[in-house]
């Protein structure tokens, strides 16, 4: 993708860039042949929208485009796939925030998943690097974007845990990080037995492990990640229908996030102590299966009821956060595909968020903002604790109630959060349901430059 921006060229063909106000203006300043075509065209800078405009001898003189009137980060991803094959070149400078966008978007246009495909998409114009873009906060970008999707996209069959593992391993050595791996009956010996007892059923080469990725300066801020990897969710023996399971190769979705957003702080170098930590199962039927009332040790000592075996995201998830609190890091975010409940409020482009710190959470969401990835924030309302008490251990996993699953969740999350540690939770959906420019249906990345964003200016620095 980043192949689709180039250096100068003087033979490149200049892109104009203009909102549905800005078009009367610019056509004043043409001449009379210009005008007629632009006219008889029909084009208005409608956003999206192209139109070549002709030069001598049948030449390419140019090309306008138009812009949204309101900022849309994806809006030079709709150009890329309507242009020819040719090298553009923005024909005015842009703003830096704006160039970025440009860019990232243009790259992103040309994202496609062909892995096992022996027809290769089809070749996208090339775009001159503005002149303006921070070409390294854009490369780390796309970069992580395409690395989540990727992981994503690709089947359980080849992203299982250990292929999970060996794709935090290979990040590991790229940036020079350590990554230590611990593995099936190592969990229990180890004291991981919630991650255990969720991913013993599967098969022997498929078996639960920690994943353990650390970076950076010891005498820095510590930043610890912790991701869901779920890399197949059948339910357990209560069984998911086939139309639910379809999808639960995204189910690591939150491990695919936090390895991308792992890139982006090792690539920019921030000042800081970075951990990942990705529970890795495949949550399988066998003989080994936890069963429904089983009653589960965690990390934390406390003992958890399975009160649905299709709620097991946050079992692997709690001994994460449990080991993740011993360090007391500085800040602490956890990303899940965790609940229905919360697309079911939010629908599938917006992630929720908790957060037990309001300043933490109003950062997280005017970065949000900022960076066009807005998130919502759900309450970690204290009522609904009692929802999730358990008649015969500390906690039940999944509650007898159709309401509040995303917040009763997030409360069970809580529970093995140490005190005062500033704790964001995103529960996403890390999928496109249909294609839109510069994000295909399949794997889709969420809310990563809004986290790494507020990451730099809180503990980064």
């Amino acid at each position: 993708m980043l192949e689709q921006l180039v250096e100068a060229d003087d033979a490149a063909t200049d892109l104009i860039v203009l909102r549905k106000g800005e078009l009367p203006a610019w056509l004043g300043g043409q001449p009379d042949s210009v005008r007629r075509w632009v006219e008889q065209t029909g084009f208005k800078a409608e956003p999206g929208t192209v139109c070549l405009l002709p030069g001598e001898g049948g030449a390419l003189a140019g090309a306008l485009a138009g812009l949204p009137d309101e900022d849309d980060p994806w809006a030079f991803a709709h150009f890329a796939p309507k242009l020819p094959v040719r090298t553009f070149r923005l024909a005015a400078s842009l703003p830096a925030i704006q160039a970025d966008r440009a860019a990232t978007a243009w790259a992103l246009a040309a994202y496609a998943f062909d892995r096992y495909k022996g027809r290769k998409a089809n070749d996208l114009p090339r775009l001159v690097w503005p002149e303006t873009a921070d070409r390294a906060r854009v490369t780390r970008e796309v970069e992580a974007i395409a690395l989540v999707r990727d992981l994503i996209n690709t089947p359980a069959s080849n992203m299982g845990p250990a292929e999970l593992a060996s794709a935090a391993d290979a990040l590991a050595a790229r940036f020079g990080a350590k990554c230590r791996v611990i593995v099936g009956d190592g969990l229990e010996v180890e004291n991981y037995p919630a991650i255990f007892a969720v991913g013993r059923a599967a098969a022997q080469n498929r078996r639960p492990r920690l994943i353990d990725l650390r970076w950076g300066d010891e005498m820095a801020p510590k930043l610890t990640l912790v991701g869901k990897g779920v890399c197949f969710d059948t339910g357990g023996l209560d069984l998911k229908p086939s139309s639910n399971m379809k999808l639960m190769k995204k189910d690591m979705g939150g491990a695919a996030h936090v390895l991308g957003l792992a890139s982006m702080i090792m690539a920019a170098g921030l000042r800081l102590r970075l951990r990942v930590l990705i529970p890795a199962v495949e949550n399988s039927v066998s003989g080994e299966a936890m069963r429904p009332l089983d009653v589960l040790a965690t990390r934390k000592g406390l003992t958890v009821e399975v009160g649905n075996t299709d709620a097991e995201g946050r079992l692997i998830l709690c001994d994460a956060l449990a080991e993740a609190s011993s360090e007391k890091p500085a800040l602490l975010i956890d990303m899940a595909t965790l609940t229905g409940a919360a697309r079911s409020a939010l629908g599938t482009d917006l992630p929720a968020l908790f957060c037990n710190d309001d300043g933490l959470a109003a950062q997280i969401l005017e970065q949000g903002e900022a960076e066009g990835e807005p998130l919502w924030r759900l309450p970690l309302h204290k009522p609904y604790r009692r929802m999730i008490d358990s008649k015969v251990a500390d906690l039940t996993n999944a509650t007898d109630s159709p309401h509040a699953g995303a917040i009763t969740a997030a409360l069970f999350l809580q529970e093995f959060v140490g005190p005062q540690i500033p704790w964001a939770h995103l529960d996403i959906m890390a999928w496109n349901g249909a294609a839109r420019p510069g994000r295909p249906e399949g794997g889709e990345a969420l809310a990563l430059r809004a986290l790494f964003a507020t990451i730099a200016q809180r503990v980064g620095g």
